[in-house]
């Protein structure tokens, strides 16, 4: 079936006048050349700029870390919720620690074994230290290494049988 539109003769050429166009964007660059020049050292300058301060932040974030020992008792059995609670918790890690890029603010468990014991070590930014020290799990204890010698547990006295 033939076409008998008014636009079934008419090329994409005649539509767009390709050599106006072609003069148009030329006319535009000769414009446009000295301040694109001006800026390209600009933007160049600013751009390494930001990439030797994202490079000192992260350096500086993982050479002073936080490490916390993680110690489950023996019949440590933590259920699904308790697991996405403490997945949680892992992730506040790198919000905590506001303004380092994701390479140095990230948590990392690290596992090691000495005179046959396995250990697991959670480790993370020093500007997040309070939620790395938060316990996750009920059956968990959480042991800072950075502990500070001048602050004490408080700890209650378990009342004797039969004194009240």
């Amino acid at each position: 079936m033939p076409d008998d539109s008014p636009a079934a003769g008419v090329s994409i050429d005649d539509l767009l006048g390709t050599d106006a166009v072609l003069a148009a964007v030329a006319t535009w660059a000769r414009a446009a050349t000295p301040y694109v020049s001006a800026a390209a050292p600009v933007a160049l300058s600013a751009w390494l700029w930001w990439a030797v301060r994202r490079a000192r932040l992260i350096r500086t974030s993982l050479a002073d870390r936080a490490t916390v020992e993680v110690v489950p008792t023996s019949t440590f059995d933590p259920s699904e919720g308790e697991v996405g609670r403490w997945a949680r918790q892992l992730g506040r890690i790198h919000h905590s620690a506001h303004g380092i890029p994701a390479r140095g603010s990230a948590a990392r468990l690290r596992y090691s074994a000495k005179d046959g014991k396995m250990r697991c070590y959670l480790e993370g930014p020093a500007a997040a230290a309070a939620v790395l020290v938060m316990p996750g799990f009920a059956e968990v204890e959480v042991r800072a290494d950075r502990a500070q010698k001048d602050i004490h547990p408080v700890r209650f006295p378990t009342p004797r049988e039969g004194a009240m």
